[in-house]
């Protein structure tokens, strides 16, 4: 099954047999059957929101949560669309790349390697990463509190990329699997398969 968007998607989050769809340069969510990828009438329209660059769900409180390009995190409401706000913004010096949701805590990933986990009451926390982590391209935590970890540099060698394992509160840290890359540069245009 396939549906063309003439737009450069950049998020997608599915809840409720609805998929919701954030394309760069634009302010508007887009609605698609998550059965049939036909489009739903129910655009939303989030005003004030540009360049968004993803976007994640939270199935806990029914939150859409888009990350643009100015380090900006909307947060609109899957059950009444017209209630949205500009929840917070990213503390980072890097771009950021990427939002996921896990538990009602919300991770953002910036460059070159930065880990960002927030909660619903805006706490912010920095999560480490060991110093051979070059570039950080993609995390989700997990529901026991772990990190998934996608990143360009491992203990062995800066030219390999890697998804890792990284435990929350302890300096461990797993190498799940690892590529080897003749010349990989840290502006390669991230490509997502997820969510």
């Amino acid at each position: 099954m396939l549906y063309v968007v003439d737009r450069e998607v950049t998020g997608v989050a599915v809840i409720d047999h609805v998929m919701y769809v954030v394309c760069a340069e634009f302010s508007i969510i887009s609605t698609y059957s998550a059965d049939t990828l036909s489009p739903l009438s129910k655009d939303i329209h989030v005003e004030g929101m540009t360049h968004p660059v993803d976007m994640a769900v939270c199935r806990h409180d029914r939150q859409l949560y888009v990350l643009t390009k100015s380090k900006c995190i909307y947060r609109v409401s899957t059950q009444v669309p017209s209630q949205y706000e500009q929840w917070l913004t990213v503390q980072s010096t890097g771009d950021v790349t990427a939002i996921s949701v896990t538990l009602r805590r919300v991770l953002v990933t910036s460059r070159p390697r930065s880990l960002h986990q927030y909660n619903t009451t805006d706490r912010r926390r920095v999560v480490g990463l060991p110093q051979f982590v070059k570039d950080l391209y993609q995390a989700v935590e997990t529901t026991r509190e772990t990190f998934m970890v996608g990143h360009y540099g491992t203990a062995r060698s800066e030219s390999h990329t890697a998804v890792s394992k990284r435990y929350s509160l302890s300096s461990h840290y797993n190498i799940l699997y690892s590529t080897y890359h003749q010349s990989v540069s840290s502006t390669n245009t991230k490509s997502k398969t997820h969510k």
